[in-house]
Order: structure tokens, then C-alpha cells, then sequence
């Protein structure tokens, strides 16, 4: 089954953690949420993005498998939905939709590409002045003003194919990944608040650089946004950013440059429609 969730921050991200911690991890609420299912073994979650700590995330998708006692029949998509929101609360976590996939389908393997989303503000001289429910849901920039030509001309030097090394953090607790990632759309645009009418008479401007690839490097969206806003203020010419490109390093990075987990959304993940068929369904579609 293929269950989206809509995750927001209180909890130390989506990789599941011992229960010993104070703070767990969305694949352990997802996990203990399926007891409510009465499965005949323990159920096991693969999620397609993995978000730390602070990251939001809007839309995000994971496949497990439920086993049930013979002679039951499978659970229908609108009973997963509602039995798991139900076992959820109240934690910050909701099943958007599940879907029956074949055996073949891996949330993560299959996956053609993710959208990321970093939101951030200007105008803003102290967070007070930040609307309550904007606070951890976008950066604060210091200043009213960033040079947005220049970060554009830096942005068109990160997309495509390159080696990303620079822009990856190191990770002991993950295997080392090929550096070579595919940047396939990098957009920085205005944006609104979420409630827009509490900001009509207010300095505050707000906006999005949207970012999609078939995968990212851990922290690939951050260190680029970090990077981008550098370039804004004019601590970085657009020419740097393609410098930092061809280092190939993750020591190149400018120290204290990264943005800050709280302005990321992982907006989407895109999956062929054909990898979530189910294969009686195909055949069933299949003219006489």
C-alpha cells in the first residue's frame, strides 16, 4: 500500500529512532499506528524522502505491507485512511490517500522525481515581527532586500547535470552516494504567507525557491538555498556559485552559509502511473 502523509515539525524527522527517545521519529508514530490494523506481523514502513529534524513536509509517500489472519480480505483504501488518521492522533502526521501498488512498487526506487519548496521573508527586523503562524515555516532574512537577478543568474548555473559534492553534507550514519545529481528545475519567485490577508499592510515579503531532481544529496537543498540568499545579499557574486560547482568539495562550502531546516518543504513525489497499477487491473483494462 502507498500511503501519503502531510508532516509538519515536533518531531525529530521521518527516520525511525529508539523508542528511548524523547522525541520520535514519523516512522515510529506510522509504525505504532498500524497496530490499530491487528496485523498478523508487525508492520514495516519504506519511506520515499528522508526529512530531518525541522523540515516540513506537504506531501511525502511510503509503501508497507499488511498481513492479515486467512480468510480476511484485504483492508479497502478508505478504511487504511480512516483507521490510521484515527491511531495518528494527535500527533502532526495525516494520511492524505492509500492505494493497493503491485510487490514491484518501492516507494523510494520508484519515485521519478521530488519537489522541494524553501520558503523564506524579508522585511522582517526581529521574529516577533513575523506572523505567530509563520514562525519555523519560513526563514527570516535579515534586511528588506535581496538582489533577485543576482541569485537567478547563480541558479542557472545549477541546473542540470553536475557533480554536487560541494553542496552535500557529510553524514556518518549514511553510505557514501554518487555526488552526480540531475537539478531539473530550479524556480525562485514571490510567494504569499499562508494566511495572506494578516500581512497586506506589512513589510514582509515573502518567497519560494523550488527545486526538483530524481534525488537529492543530504542537505543538497539547503546548502543551494544557503548559497542563493549569499548571493542575495551580496556576500556572493553569481560567479561563486559556479566556482563552488567546479571545487567538487564539501569543505569548498562557505562556513555558516547553509539554510536553516525550519523554511524546507518536501512539496511532491512523482511516480509513473503505471508502477502503481496493479496488475489485474491492467489486465482487467485489456480489450477481450
Amino acid at each position: 500500500n502507498n500511503n501519503l502523509c502531510r508532516q509538519q515539525t515536533l518531531l525529530r524527522g521521518v527516520v525511525k529512532i529508539p523508542s528511548t527517545h524523547p522525541v520520535l521519529g514519523v516512522e515510529n508514530y506510522l509504525e505504532k499506528a498500524t497496530e490499530a490494523l491487528c496485523p498478523s506481523v508487525p508492520c514495516k514502513f519504506t519511506i520515499s524522502s528522508r526529512t530531518d529534524s525541522g523540515v516540513h513536509a506537504l506531501c511525502n509517500s511510503a509503501h508497507f505491507d499488511v498481513e492479515r489472519p486467512e480468510g480476511l480480505s484485504p483492508f479497502s483504501e478508505e478504511a487504511l485512511v480512516r483507521t490510521l488518521n484515527k491511531a495518528l492522533r494527535p500527533e502532526p502526521i495525516h494520511i492524505l490517500a492509500a492505494r493497493r501498488v503491485p510487490r514491484s512498487f518501492h516507494a523510494r526506487f520508484s519515485a521519478l522525481s521530488r519537489t522541494y519548496v524553501y520558503r523564506l521573508v524579508t522585511g522582517s527586523s526581529h521574529r516577533s515581527k513575523l506572523p505567530v503562524f509563520e514562525w519555523n515555516l519560513c526563514w527570516d532574512i535579515a534586511g528588506s532586500h535581496l538582489n533577485w537577478s543576482a541569485m537567478q543568474e547563480a541558479a542557472m548555473f545549477l541546473v542540470g547535470s553536475h557533480d554536487f559534492s560541494t553542496f552535500r553534507s557529510a553524514n556518518p550514519d549514511m553510505p557514501f552516494k554518487n555526488p552526480l545529481r540531475t537539478l531539473s528545475c530550479l524556480k525562485i519567485r514571490p510567494a504569499s504567507s499562508f494566511l495572506t490577508h494578516h500581512c497586506l499592510d506589512s513589510d514582509l515579503r515573502f518567497w519560494e525557491m523550488e527545486m526538483t531532481s530524481p534525488s537529492f544529496l543530504y542537505k543538497q537543498v539547503r546548502r543551494i538555498a544557503g548559497v542563493l540568499v549569499a548571493v542575495g545579499q551580496n556576500r556572493m557574486q553569481p560567479y561563486h556559485v559556479k566556482e563552488l560547482l567546479e571545487a567538487k568539495h564539501l569543505m569548498a562550502y562557505p562556513a555558516n552559509t547553509i539554510a536553516p531546516a525550519k523554511g524546507l518543504f518536501l512539496k511532491e513525489v512523482e511516480y509513473c502511473e503505471s508502477d502503481l497499477v496493479m496488475e489485474q487491473t491492467k489486465s482487467e483494462e485489456q480489450p477481450d
